[in-house]
């Protein structure tokens, strides 16, 4: 358990410097301190979400090796279950973010996590999470790549919940 935290620590650490727009092995390794003020994060839309946005800051997800990433939930949005291949730590930054395991979809049995909180997504456990309420939420994510979202039931698509 110990080892756990020790290396989430770590991941969250390296999170914290807040890099992009470098190659995967100049981010994890770089010659200089790099700094990024929040208002300079590059958010891109993930395809066919409902307003759901993703900053890469470190590595590239998509390739083996560290990764740092970011997402941003709008109001009421939440992804259903789903899994990836490897383990991925998360941190929320801002709002509240609503968490559930397994494959049944039920908002109503959410666990609600603030700034600050952080949760283990373990390799290939089915999970579901977002914005259940009216403010926005971002979490920062950190994991080994390849990274890939593998829905439990590919033709639901993101949730609306609430109004």
């Amino acid at each position: 358990m110990r080892t756990l935290r020790a290396k989430a620590c770590a991941a969250s650490l390296l999170g914290a410097l807040a890099l992009t727009g470098f190659a995967a092995e100049a981010a994890m390794h770089p010659q200089d301190f790099v700094r990024e003020r929040p208002d300079e994060v590059h958010w891109t839309p993930v395809p066919d979400s409902p307003g759901v946005e993703e900053a890469v800051l470190a590595g590239d997800p998509d390739r083996p090796g560290l990764y740092v990433i970011r997402v941003k939930f709008p109001p009421h949005v939440m992804d259903p279950p789903h899994w990836h291949p490897n383990a991925r730590y998360v941190t929320v930054l801002k709002g509240t973010w609503w968490t559930g395991t397994g494959e049944r979809f039920d908002p109503e049995h959410a666990v609600p996590l603030g700034p600050g909180g952080w949760m283990v997504h373990p390799a290939k456990a089915v999970h579901w999470d977002g914005s259940r309420g009216d403010e926005e939420v971002i979490v920062q994510i950190t994991g080994m790549g390849p990274a890939d979202t593998t829905p439990v039931d590919p033709k639901q698509g993101w949730v609306k919940v609430g109004p």
